[in-house]
């Protein structure tokens, strides 16, 4: 079968690589240069290795080679603490992971070409078309009739920044500023630097003037409000960005209800956005790449493929969706959760994602969560209660 695969990011690398194996002819058409990729690191966890090394054992060494582990979550609430939580994860250059993925689907015969458009009704004889070119994607709005995509914005501001201290735990640190409050999320990604993503409500943002300086003042504005935790280290912009103002963004997330259209299949942020603070993005696209594969490999033709893929990766988003969802509400109302001592703050943080915390006073739902630790019956009750709280949310489509 004849592939074209529009979009050189994760889910379309990752898909030449798996229907390349399978002996298909894959070309992957990317807009940007080679070597060009927006974004600094990505996070992922055991599982996804888990996959990969069984999809192509080939990259998955390489990617775990490339990783960076970090252990544990700090949460540091200024002028009340820092709590230590235990976790752990990895995290990798975005773009080492595109460079592995790109020279791995060319060891297989993928053809990559770089700094090449393909507008929709131009992709030529290809048998089947792999849309995966981002939250943007020209081939989903032209077809946006059969997609049926959403939209939903968030109030929050954000930008994607790095530096080049070094977190070895996932940090959270929240600054109070003279216009309300600012936090990053920061880990380490190689050895000399580290993703630093601050988020602020729109009301900060303007207060502090943000929304009208350019790039080089609003990165020592911010490296001035979280200097305790840079350590003199700079805040990093993206290459080219001049002074121009930093690009702060609200996080669109987006959900389509049909992932197929005649032989165009949506992959990556094209169907899909989680919310960044539950760090599943890159995982996500990964997994579209895989159940895209394997139905391919096992379905007779391709429209008994596609309906596979879009049924499994629909109902497989569905816990992501809404924890991304919850943890970004969470968020946007942080004055509700901020004013807890720092120990309660963390376990709120901590439980962002929980579709109960909304509809409880916060130090009521610290005790509750304590008393269901300790006690088997309180425990069962919690989960029956979440899993009423879930399926009502279902039920809405909220």
């Amino acid at each position: 079968m004849k592939i074209t695969t529009i979009g050189g990011g994760p889910a379309g690398l990752y898909s030449a690589v798996l229907l390349a194996q399978q002996g298909h002819e894959v070309t992957v058409a990317e807009r940007n240069p080679a070597g060009t990729t927006h974004g600094w690191g990505v996070v992922f966890w055991d599982p996804l290795l888990a996959s990969l090394r069984e999809g192509d054992p080939a990259s998955a060494e390489q990617i775990a080679d490339a990783a960076f582990t970090w252990d544990g979550q700090d949460v540091d609430v200024e002028g009340r603490g820092r709590v230590a939580r235990p976790s752990g994860g990895f995290s990798i250059s975005r773009q080492r992971l595109l460079d592995i993925l790109a020279a791995r689907a060319r060891e297989l015969g993928v053809r990559l070409d770089f700094e090449r458009e393909i507008a929709p009704g131009d992709e030529g004889d290809a048998d089947l078309v792999i849309a995966a070119d981002g939250v943007g994607s020209a081939h989903r709005r032209a077809h946006a009739d059969v997609f049926a995509p959403s939209v939903d914005v968030g109030t929050n501001k954000y930008v994607w920044l790095a530096t080049t201290k070094v977190y070895t735990s996932f940090l959270f640190a929240f600054v109070r500023s003279s216009a309300g409050w600012l936090w990053c999320h920061a880990y380490g990604y190689d050895a000399g630097h580290s993703t630093f993503i601050v988020e602020c409500s729109p009301q900060t943002w303007r207060g502090l003037g943000l929304d009208r300086m350019g790039a080089q003042e609003s990165r020592e504005l911010l490296e001035r409000l979280f200097a305790r935790h840079l350590d003199g280290h700079p805040l990093i912009g993206l290459p080219g960005e001049a002074d121009a103002p930093l690009p702060w963004l609200e996080f669109r997330t987006l959900r389509c209800e049909q992932w197929w259209s005649g032989r165009t299949v949506l992959a990556g942020d094209a169907a899909h956005t989680t919310h960044f603070a539950i760090g599943s993005g890159t995982t996500l696209a990964l997994a579209d790449a895989i159940a895209l594969g394997t139905a391919i490999a096992q379905e007779p033709d391709v429209p008994a493929a596609l309906a596979r893929y879009q049924a499994e990766r629909l109902a497989a988003l569905v816990p992501s969706q809404r924890d991304a969802r919850n943890s970004a509400r969470w968020l946007e109302d942080l004055e509700r959760y901020i004013d807890t001592d720092v120990d309660s703050f963390s376990t709120l943080l901590h439980r962002r994602c929980s579709s109960l915390l909304a509809h409880l006073p916060p130090t009521v739902y610290v005790k509750a969560r304590e008393v269901a630790e300790r006690s088997g019956a309180a425990r069962r009750v919690w989960s029956q209660a979440s899993a009423l709280r879930r399926s009502a949310l279902v039920r809405r489509g909220g």
